[in-house]
C-alpha cells in the first residue's frame, strides 16, 4: 500500500491504478478492523490497523480527488456490485458466528479475495501496466500467497484452522496466477507488462 501511495505521490499521477479496486480495499480494511473500537490486542496491532485504513482511504482520496485528472475512468469499468453483493450475501450465510463484527470480518475476507479483479480487468483492457503498477500487483499476490503459508503454519503448530480464510486466500491466489506468469516472464526481464491480445 505504501509503495502504491509513493508511486502516486511522486509521479503526481494515478494512471494505470484502478480506483474501484482501491475503494474495495478501503471497504475491506474498514469492515475487518472495526474491532478497533471493541478489542485491544496490542499497540502494534492497533497501529497496523489504523495504518491500513488510513493508507487505503488516502489512496482513494488521491485517485478520486487530488489527482483525479490523471485517473483513467474509461478503462476502470468493472462493475463492483458483482463483487460486493455476492460477498455480502455469502458473509451472512457462511460465517463463524452470526454477530455484526463477525459478519463484517467474514465479508472483508471474501471481498478481499476478489477486490483485485477491477485492477486486473483494467490491465487486461489497456493491454499493459506500468512497471510500478506491476510491482504493486506482484507484492499483493505474494502477500496473499504468504498468508496461505501462515495458515499452514498455524494449523501445524497451533492446531488453528480457518476454512473461510483459507478458501478465500486460495481464490485470490488463483486469480493472481496468470498475472504471476506474465510478471515473471516480462517485468523481471526489464520489459513493460503487456498482455497478449
Amino acid at each position: 500500500i505504501i509503495l502504491l501511495l509513493l508511486k502516486i505521490w511522486k509521479s503526481r499521477s494515478c494512471a494505470g491504478i484502478s480506483g474501484k479496486s482501491q475503494a474495495l480495499f478501503a471497504v475491506v480494511f474498514t469492515a475487518r478492523y472495526l474491532d478497533l473500537f471493541t478489542n485491544y490486542i496490542s499497540l502494534y496491532n492497533t497501529c497496523m490497523k489504523v495504518v491500513y485504513i488510513a493508507c487505503s482511504f488516502t489512496t482513494v482520496w488521491m485517485i478520486y480527488s487530488k489527482f483525479k485528472a490523471t485517473y483513467d475512468g474509461n478503462h476502470d469499468t468493472f462493475r463492483v456490485e458483482f463483487l460486493v453483493v455476492p460477498t455480502a450475501i455469502l458473509a451472512f450465510l457462511v460465517n463463524h458466528d452470526f454477530t455484526p463484527l463477525e459478519i463484517l470480518w467474514t465479508f472483508s475476507i471474501y471481498l478481499e479475495s476478489v477486490a483485485i479483479l477491477p485492477q486486473l480487468f483494467m490491465v487486461s483492457k489497456t493491454g499493459e501496466a506500468e512497471t510500478i503498477t506491476s510491482h504493486y500487483l506482484f507484492a499483493l499476490g505474494v502477500y496473499r500467497t504468504l498468508y496461505l503459508f501462515n495458515w499452514i503454519w498455524r494449523y501445524h503448530f497451533e492446531g488453528f484452522f480457518d476454512l473461510i480464510a483459507i478458501v478465500a486466500g486460495l481464490v485470490q491466489t488463483v486469480l493472481y496466477c496468470d498475472f504471476f506468469y506474465l510478471y515473471i516472464t516480462k517485468v523481471l526481464k526489464g520489459k513493460k507488462l503487456s498482455l497478449p491480445a
